[in-house]
């Protein structure tokens, strides 16, 4: 059985640098996504909660970096600033990637629309012409497994397919970088395996950045192709782990258990040094 030796890379300083030493990212200018020492207070005085404190990242273009850390450290907060949701307390975010768009846990699909028609919002909300959104909406639903399933309403769908709907609108707005907040974290096991797959597939044929929040740790290693471990509140960056790509992965590889294992001892040493 042969060993896989998995590379942990400490926590970046300097994103512009720790992109440039990253493999893959020859110059700058694939830098999809940067923070610089973003901090994010909320509330005053004795009430304030410091969320997240001087977080410093990267994430290249066509990079899938998966973040992930205890309830609480501050992973959606820091998808909220970088969707320009939120603003932050001081640092400076900069996504010189493009466009970007934010995929919640919940599909949030309008209940009156067909499939079809909630993809197709994305499409009129960019000004695509009319006479275009109906050929381009067909494609994005083949793209995602729904071909056929364009006249259904969300209550007629599965869980997973409607997530598959969500994933179809977020691809509608031509976006850059592709922001997923556990967007499979309620769906069963089987489920979700399918959709990493589909999300696998999606991403390997064109050049999207994707940041990626997560609980599950043996789903960050499946997808990543860095996991990023956030400390317990306030969030800081703690470890990185670069995952090698070696062909198709599958969830309960073995290559997979193994990084996995050394990540949740990880996030267990940091959540004893919390609680104490």
């Amino acid at each position: 059985m042969s060993v896989t030796h998995w590379q942990k890379t400490p926590p970046e300083q300097d994103p512009g640098a720790s992109a440039l030493s990253r493999p893959g990212l020859a110059s700058a200018d694939e830098i999809a996504v940067s923070l610089t020492d973003v901090s994010k207070v909320y509330g005053r005085g004795n009430s304030a909660l410091l969320a997240l404190d001087k977080v410093s990242l990267t994430a290249g273009r066509g990079e899938f970096v998966c973040l992930i850390g205890a309830s609480g450290c501050g992973k959606s907060t820091l998808l909220s600033l970088v969707a320009g949701l939120d603003e932050p307390t001081a640092g400076t975010i900069a996504t010189p990637g493009g466009r970007v768009t934010l995929m919640f846990q919940e599909p949030a699909l309008f209940p009156w629309l067909t499939a079809s028609r909630n993809v197709e919002l994305a499409l009129r909300a960019r000004g695509v012409p009319r006479s275009q959104r109906a050929d381009r909406v067909a494609e994005l639903l083949e793209t995602v497994h729904l071909g056929g399933f364009g006249d259904k309403r969300p209550h007629e769908l599965s869980g997973g397919m409607r997530q598959r709907v969500a994933l179809a609108r977020a691809l509608a707005q031509d976006a850059d970088v592709l922001l997923m907040d556990e967007p499979f974290g309620a769906l069963d096991a089987m489920t979700r395996d399918l959709l990493h797959d589909e999300l696998e597939r999606i991403c390997s044929g064109r050049t999207l950045t994707v940041l990626f929040v997560t609980h599950n740790v043996r789903e960050a290693v499946r997808l990543g192709d860095r996991v990023i471990v956030l400390s317990s509140r306030p969030g800081r960056v703690i470890e990185e782990y670069q995952v090698p790509r070696r062909g198709p992965r599958r969830i309960d590889s073995v290559e997979v258990a193994e990084l996995a294992s050394q990540i949740t001892d990880r996030l267990r040493e940091e959540m004893s040094r919390h609680d104490s």
